[in-house]
Formats: C-alpha cells, sequence, structure tokens
C-alpha cells in the first residue's frame, strides 16, 4: 500500500521549538540595533499623542540587581503598550550620578590616597566611577529587551542638569522657603552627614531601657510647695524612662502632659511623679512598692518647676508637650533639645539652649563632664553606671525595638542638632497652585491638596502612604556635609560668618555650572560666583567664604522634572506617569512633588504607578547574608531575558513579589506553553498568502468563527489590562488562549482539515484565516511583554508587513469588536461542554480496550431538549467537534434536556490517508485504500 505521508499538508516552520534564548536575545538586540528600531518607532509615532513615563534614575555604582531589573521591566511593559496603543511614548533614561553611595565606592578604592587629592580631583573620580558603570547598566538594561535612547540618557552629574538643580534652588530661595539654621536631623556617625528622611531605613534594634530620678531642685521646692501644698518640704522626683542614655548628659526638660492625671507616690524615703496610670506598671517594672497617691495634678501644674539633673549641677526645666503619650514609660519625658524633633520644638518654645555636645563621628566634646571624647553608643553603660553610682538609676534592661538606621551603611543614626540648610514646609502661604485662583499655600498644604486633586495613584493606596508622610514630615533638610554632588551656592560672611543664600547667587552660579559644571565652584575664583556689590547684611562686610555643603541628593533627582523634561523636544512637562519601588514615597515621588510645587505649582506627574519590593519563597526579604538572592544576570544565561520579563508579568506588582528557582522554573514552562502554541500556528500557515487566501468572516466555517471570537474576547481584555497596567491578567488571559482555546481545543479539531484537504479548500483556507489573525494579533498583544520572542514571530508570520512588530500597533478596537458574537460563543461553548463528555466516555472505552485512538470510535448520542436541539443544529460538525469517524443522533421523548452517550468501534473501512473510518474506501491503484474525501482532496477539489 501506498504511502500517503508526503500527500498531506503537515506542518512546517523554521520557527525553532527550542527558544535558545540565550543565542536568539543577543541576536534580535543586534539587529535592533543595525536597524535603528528605536529610531524607527520614534519616526512611526511622529505627531501621534505624547505619553511620557520619566525615568526615575538609577545610581551609577554597579551592575543591576533583580529588584533594578523589575523596575525597569515594568517601565518597558507601560511604554510598550503605550507605543502599541498609538501613543508617541518616547523613553529617556536616567542615571543618578552624585551622593554617598558613589562617594563611598570611590572612597574604597582610593583608599589613603584619597587625603593627597584636592575636592575637585576627589570629584572627578567619583564622575569617572559613575561614566564606568553607565556603560555596564546600559548594556544590562539593553539585554533587558529595554527600550530607549540609550545613546542620549540623561545624567544628572552633566553641567546642564546640575545647573538646572541649581536653579530649582532659586525658585525656593525666590519664595523665602530656604534657610539656614541649627536643628536636630537624623545624622549618621559612619558615613558623617545628615540624612533626608528617604534616607533613613527602620530596623530591628536592641537598646537599654531606663528608668531614671530627677530630685526637685532647691530653688523650685517653695513654688512646687505652693502649687501642691501636700508635697511642701518633701523629698520630691520626677521619673522619666529613655532608650538612649547617651542624651542624658544633653538634659535640660522634662515634658509632661497638660491634660493628663500625674500622681505623687511615696517610694522608700522619697515622693515620687509619674503619671497616675503607669504607676503600676512602673511599681512593677522597678520592683518598688506604690501605694495610693499623697497628691494629685495635672501636667500642667509642673510647668516651669525646675528638677535637678541627676549627673551635673544644673536644673531641668519643666515643661508641656503634647506629644507626651501613656503608651509606655512614665508619663514624664527626658528632653534633650539637640537631639530630637519634638525636643527641639519645645526647646525653642521654652528658650532653651539646643545644646548638642556630639561631633560628627559622633563622640562626645572634650567638654562634656565625665564622658568628653566617648563615642556616644559607646557610653551608654558608663553613664549607666554613673547614674547607678549617684542612686538615680531605678531600673536598667534591654528593650527591642524598630530604630532608624543609614540606608546606605545600615548603622544606628542618630538625631543631632547641627547647623545645615533647610525647606520652610509651613509659615508663610508662597506656593500658587498651577490652574486655582483661591490663593497661595504653604509648601505642605499645597502638596496634601496636590496629592488629591492632580494625581491618580496607581495602586490607590499610594495616596494614602505619600499623603501620610508629607504631612508628618519636618522641613526639608537639603544640606549635606559630603563632597559629590551639586554645592549650595550660598557665601559666609568672612568678618561675621553670616550665612547669605539669594536668588541671585543662585542664578549666577547656575550660569557658571552650564558652562563649567558644578566643579567650577572648587576651582575658579569666588568673585565669578558674587553679585557685584554683595555685602552682608549683618555686619556689612564685603569678603566671603563658599558654603562647603552639597545639595541632598534627594533635591538633584527630585529636580530632574526641571533639567530634563523641558530641554528633550520629545518630552512634555507634567509627565504622564512615574514608576518606582514603595519606598520612593519617601523618597523621589516626594522630592519630585515638592521641586514641582516650588517651581512650577503642580506635580511633575500626572500619574504615580507603585510597585512592591522582592521576597523569596518562604516570604523572606531578598539578603546576601540569607543566600536567597536571585542575579538577573544568572536567569538570563540560563533562560534568557524574556523569562525574568514574563516573571514580571505573572506576579503582582503592587504587592511583595515573590521570586525563587521553582517559581522562575514554573515561567519557564509557561513561556514554553505559549511559544509552542504560537509555533504550532505558524507551521499551519507555511503555504498561506494573506492577500491571496483570506476567506471572509462571512464565509468561514463557524468553529473558526468561535476561535476569533474567543480571541477578540480575550485581545479586547487584554487592551482593557493594558491600559489598566494589569500586567498578571494579559498573562492570565493569554495563557488562558494559548492553552485551553487554542491547544486543548481549536488546533486538536483543526487538523483534520488542515492535514488532509486540499491544499486551497474553503474549509482549510478558514481555518488558516482564523489562526493568521490569531497569530498576528498574539504577536502585537505579547510584544511589550516578550519583545524578543513576540518579534521573531512576527518576522516568521506570512505575507508583506512592517520589518518589526514593534513598530506596529496592537489590534483595533473596532476590528476585534467585528469579530466578538456572543451567541455564537455560547452555543460553541454548551458544545464543547458536550465533547468534555464524549471524551470521558471515549477514555472510558480506550481503557476497557473497546477503541483504539478516537478516529476508530462510534458515537451514539441519545440527546433531548435543548441539547437536542443544539446537536441537531451541529450534526454535521459533530465528529470533527468529537474528532472521531461516526456519530449517531437520536431523539428521546419528551422535553426534558437530557444526554445519553455510548461508545462503540466504529464499522467500515479505515481510510489509509486521513485514518478515518469510512463506509467504503477507492480500490483505484492511484488512490487505492482511500475514502471519497481524501480522493478529492488529492484531485484538488476546493470541497475537500
Amino acid at each position: 500500500m501506498a504511502d500517503w505521508k508526503d500527500s498531506l499538508n503537515l506542518p512546517r516552520t523554521d520557527f525553532p521549538m527550542k527558544a535558545n534564548l540565550q543565542t536568539s536575545e543577543p541576536q534580535a538586540l543586534a539587529r535592533w540595533e543595525e536597524m535603528d528600531l528605536y529610531g524607527r518607532i520614534r519616526e512611526a509615532r511622529a505627531g501621534r499623542p505624547k505619553w511620557v513615563l520619566h525615568d526615575g534614575p538609577p545610581y551609577a555604582n554597579g551592575q543591576i540587581h533583580l529588584g533594578t531589573a523589575l523596575n525597569k521591566i515594568l517601565k518597558d511593559f507601560v511604554v510598550k503598550s503605550r507605543t502599541m496603543a498609538g501613543f508617541d511614548s518616547p523613553y529617556v533614561p536616567g542615571y543618578d550620578c552624585h551622593g554617598l553611595p558613589i562617594e563611598l565606592k570611590v572612597d574604597r578604592e582610593l583608599g589613603a590616597k584619597k587625603r593627597e587629592l584636592s575636592p575637585a580631583d576627589f570629584r572627578r573620580a567619583c564622575r569617572a566611577y559613575a561614566e564606568r558603570f553607565i556603560g555596564v547598566m546600559t548594556d544590562e538594561f539593553k539585554r533587558l529587551g529595554i527600550f530607549g535612547d540609550w545613546d542620549r540618557p540623561y545624567l544628572t552629574m552633566e553641567f546642564k542638569y546640575q545647573a538646572a538643580i541649581a536653579r530649582a534652588l532659586g525658585h525656593f530661595v525666590r519664595k523665602g522657603l530656604v534657610f539656614k539654621g541649627k536643628k536636630p536631623v537624623h545624622w549618621c556617625i559612619h558615613c558623617r552627614t545628615a540624612l533626608a528622611e528617604a534616607e533613613v531605613e527602620y530596623e530591628d534594634h536592641s537598646s537599654p531601657s531606663i528608668y531614671v530620678e530627677f530630685p526637685l531642685a532647691p530653688e523650685s521646692a517653695d513654688e512646687l510647695g505652693r502649687r501642691i501644698p501636700t508635697l511642701a518640704g518633701k523629698n520630691v522626683s520626677v521619673l522619666i524612662w529613655t532608650t538612649t542614655p547617651w542624651t542624658i548628659p544633653s538634659n535640660l526638660a522634662i515634658a509632661f502632659h497638660p491634660e493628663f492625671d500625674y500622681g505623687a507616690y511615696e517610694v522608700d524615703d522619697r515622693i515620687v511623679i509619674v503619671a497616675e496610670v503607669l504607676a503600676p506598671s512602673v511599681a512593677a517594672v522597678a520592683g518598688k512598692t506604690f501605694g495610693e497617691p499623697v497628691a494629685r495634678m495635672k501636667g500642667v501644674v509642673l510647668e516651669h518647676i525646675r528638677f535637678q539633673h541627676p549627673l551635673y549641677a544644673r536644673p531641668s526645666l519643666g515643661v508641656l508637650g503634647e506629644y507626651v503619650t501613656l503608651d509606655a514609660g512614665t508619663g514624664a519625658v527626658h528632653t534633650a533639645p539637640g537631639h530630637g524633633s519634638d525636643d527641639f520644638e519645645t526647646g525653642v518654645r521654652y528658650g532653651l539652649d539646643i545644646y548638642a555636645p556630639v561631633g560628627p563621628a559622633g563622640h562626645f566634646l572634650d567638654t562634656v563632664e565625665l564622658f568628653g571624647g566617648q563615642r556616644v553608643f559607646d557610653a551608654n553603660p558608663r553613664i549607666e553606671e554613673a547614674l547607678k553610682q549617684r542612686a538615680r538609676l531605678w531600673h536598667r534592661e534591654d528593650f527591642s525595638h524598630s530604630y532608624p538606621h543609614c540606608w546606605r551603611c545600615h548603622n544606628p543614626v542618630i538625631f543631632l542638632a547641627t547647623s545645615q540648610w533647610f525647606i520652610r514646609m509651613d509659615g508663610e502661604p508662597v506656593i500658587r497652585p498651577s490652574g486655582d485662583a483661591s490663593g497661595p499655600r504653604a509648601l505642605r498644604a499645597a502638596g496634601l491638596e496636590a496629592i488629591d486633586r492632580d494625581v491618580k495613584w496607581i495602586p490607590a493606596w499610594g495616596r494614602d502612604r505619600l499623603f501620610n508622610m508629607l504631612a508628618n514630615r519636618p522641613d526639608w533638610c537639603i544640606s549635606r556635609q559630603r563632597a559629590w554632588g551639586v554645592p549650595i551656592p550660598a557665601v559666609d560672611c568672612a568678618r561675621c560668618g553670616e550665612a547669605i543664600l539669594t536668588a541671585d547667587l543662585v542664578e549666577r552660579a547656575a550660569t557658571v555650572f552650564d558652562q563649567y559644571g558644578a566643579d567650577a565652584w572648587y576651582e575658579r575664583p569666588i568673585e565669578e560666583f558674587l553679585t557685584p556689590g554683595l555685602t552682608c547684611p549683618a555686619c556689612g562686610g564685603a569678603e566671603f567664604e563658599r558654603e562647603r555643603d552639597i545639595l541632598d541628593v534627594w533635591f538633584d533627582s527630585g529636580s530632574s522634572h526641571e533639567a530634563v523634561l523641558p530641554f528633550r523636544e520629545e518630552l512634555t512637562w507634567p509627565a504622564d506617569m512615574y514608576l518606582e519601588g514603595s519606598d520612593q514615597h519617601r523618597g523621589w515621588f516626594q522630592s519630585s512633588l515638592l521641586v514641582g510645587l516650588g517651581t512650577r505649582g503642580r506635580p511633575p506627574f500626572r500619574e504615580v504607578l507603585t510597585h512592591g519590593f522582592l521576597i523569596d519563597v518562604d516570604g523572606r526579604k531578598m539578603s546576601k547574608s540569607l543566600g536567597n538572592t536571585v542575579l538577573p544576570q544568572e536567569v538570563i544565561k540560563e533562560s534568557g531575558a524574556e523569562t525574568l520579563r514574563l516573571w514580571v508579568a505573572m506576579s503582582d506588582f503592587r504587592e511583595e513579589l515573590r521570586v525563587g528557582k521553582q517559581i522562575l522554573q514554573r515561567v519557564v514552562e509557561a513561556y514554553r506553553k505559549i511559544r509552542n502554541t504560537g509555533r504550532y500556528l505558524l507551521a499551519n500557515l507555511y503555504d498561506f498568502d494573506p492577500s491571496r487566501d483570506m476567506v471572509p468572516l462571512t464565509a468561514m466555517q463557524e468553529v473558526d468563527r468561535y476561535a476569533l471570537a474567543r480571541y477578540a474576547d480575550a485581545a479586547l481584555e487584554i487592551l482593557d489590562a493594558y491600559d489598566g497596567y494589569d500586567f498578571p491578567t494579559i498573562f492570565q488571559r493569554i495563557n488562558q488562549m494559548t492553552t485551553v482555546d487554542l491547544s486543548a481545543f481549536y488546533a486538536d479539531v483543526s487538523k483534520d482539515r488542515l492535514y488532509t484537504f486540499a491544499a486551497g479548500a474553503t474549509a482549510r483556507r478558514s481555518a488558516q484565516t482564523a489562526m493568521y489573525v490569531i497569530a498576528d494579533g498574539l504577536s502585537r498583544l505579547l510584544a511589550p511583554i516578550l519583545p524578543f520572542t513576540s518579534d521573531e514571530l512576527w518576522r516568521h508570520l506570512p505575507g508583506t508587513r512592517l520589518p518589526s512588530v514593534h513598530i506596529a500597533e496592537f489590534p483595533a478596537r473596532a476590528d476585534l469588536q467585528a469579530l466578538t458574537d456572543r451567541d455564537l460563543v455560547a452555543r460553541w461553548q454548551r458544545l464543547i461542554a458536550v465533547r468534555d463528555d464524549v471524551n470521558r466516555a471515549l477514555e472510558s472505552a480506550r481503557q476497557g480496550k473497546t477503541i483504539g485512538n478516537s478516529l476508530g470510535a462510534r458515537i451514539t448520542l441519545t440527546a433531548g431538549g435543548a441539547t437536542g436541539a443544539l446537536l441537531r443544529r451541529y450534526e454535521d460538525d459533530l465528529p470533527m467537534l468529537f474528532i472521531v469517524s461516526q456519530v449517531s443522533l437520536q431523539a428521546t421523548d419528551g422535553g426534558a434536556d437530557t444526554l445519553a452517550i455510548d461508545v462503540a468501534r466504529a464499522e467500515g473501512y479505515k481510510c489509509a490517508r486521513c485514518w478515518r473510518t469510512v463506509d467504503s474506501i477507492s480500490s483505484s491503484p492511484d488512490t487505492d485504500g482511500l475514502c471519497e474525501r481524501c480522493v478529492g482532496a488529492l484531485g484538488g477539489s476546493q470541497a475537500a
């Protein structure tokens, strides 16, 4: 008997089954580079509506990590999807080149050699370090398939950018919002610099918890007796609690809440004052017996009463503070105005010295009695011992709590009052919101209003996070005691030390920076930065020294919208979106918002999208010490960048994102299924020319129209999901379409027509038309997520088309709507449900050896009611639907909706070509053993 295999239309394609992404992805990158794909995309979208995502600049200080890859991939999803939605959506990447992360790396590289360098030489070393890693990071971002203007990224160390930072500061100076003052700030004693709120991370920490007695000062004994007669002539003390013993030498006051009830308790040989509701817990901790109070008083009664410092011969003033709580401690709060925000405000209100006798490295000044020269944290046990020797330490224990740490070196920080530059958050209303005629606002108030009025937050909780942070933040400390950044262009009077910063001084510096960069501040004569006739407003002096502090790097990056968006013709101000991790509510989102309000009266973004951080499969934070980190470079080497991109799409970015080897292996399997489905579609289009062979929708087989309707429903949902940045839904719908609608059903029932019908048969072309439309749409819909695979699929599709899918657009909604058909889908889903029942019956018959494969089966359906009517309507399609040779349909009596299935061996002859069992086969020498349909197919019949 003849071998008819060569007469079949078996699938064939050059699209490889094995992706080999490690090789194919770099090849695609080289091809895109050669054709200037990004430039061609820009040309194709010229004149379209703009949609701009402004890039938050990562630090140029090392290879990318998985969190950086996640962030860039999400941005790429957004930009590519907006581009394919028809927008002109350019992407200008940026790099943050200033700041402590780079400075510390250069410090380490230079070692002792740093001491030989001038500030300008050290800055040049920092610039060179950043330039080195800009190239490294750019290559790694491009390897991820990120499209952008990589030849022209914006750099915060560019001269024009540095000038723009200075000019942004000038707006605040002009509005009177910048001042220099001595205030407590977070201070890292290891990095020796002030820290912004965004540079502080809270970590678990164990601190000494101590209860300390402050006796009544003799000079206040009579006054206390007049206010509380029962305490007249008594030995009175107050008890405080603190977890920072090292601040006791700086104590100047004790704060009481004006409305709280305090009790005076007789303990041993004295009377001790604590908050009444806390007395039982204090007694239990201290191992003392507290009876009924001998006197009760409101906190307000103790205002201005002086107590004696437990270590030094100086008083500690009784003050009032609404911030005092009853959550823990004694209700009496140890107050050191130089070491806490509330303490500082209280100290100013009561005219106390802002006393902070601690140097930049965290050592007590030599003037501090008992502890001079000691490092503050090391001094804790010595301070406890001194208190104990004076019988002032009631109790001591270790206390575990969340404590601020430096974001860079991860060491505990201190609050330290130093002379710093600040931007005032409250006070005189000078911010005029754009488009709001109701009058100016203070900076904080303007920001809180803008958060609700001008911005869409994705997810919605991002609004609350930033709103609460902005509502409770202190004045913005914008000065840093470092070398690598944009200098604050202020001068100090050489005669009296008065600090001077004016808008004219700032603009003069910006003009110099435009030409020479910010290094000029350290190298060029100071006269170039002084305005003509400048004199000191305090003493009239005319000689000046330049400020040595630099600007907070969050002001640098927060000014990026001023330095980049107005000066790149392809961009717009404001940007449509900022997209970063959830830590940037404290950082870039907030600094950008404040700078935007200061320069233009509105936020520089319309939407803010926030993503979570990475955790391992057990829910633990990624950490080198735990050994659970995943390096993007290793994932790419093992399974390609598409694996990382699909993992991002499969994950809900609104929450913490889990990742690990097992998760990535599941991603690889999901990718393989998508790829194989695409390959199957392509393989059945090898002889299909869309310009010649497309079948009109109205002439297509109904099962093909069902496949197109299911594809259109999925595609419309995917387009909606792209609009809503709902990438997991996109993956789920693509996964369902490829594995369920296509692989498990449509590909299965179409094989007979595709393989055995005449090549040009209308029924076969109908199936090919559906597969072509689906494959074309799938490549477009996948493009933002799987750019390499979608472009590979696109290039293997038949017909004339654009050189890359990334120049094309998503399927048009109108075209998709024309393919939808709810009634048709409902009918076929009912048919598929019957098919599922039949498949179960076939499997049972296979297990019982009644049949071999399904083409050897005869199905008898006995059906009534709606099911019977549906099956009669589609009786001719049932063999195709069930992939069997024969189907017999019998009606039941009555109107009940019933279905019975009987499986038997088909009777007749097996066609040697299509393997169906038929009533008769040909005996002609040329077609011996073939059924009538196959004979027609070989003769070119369009019906078979």
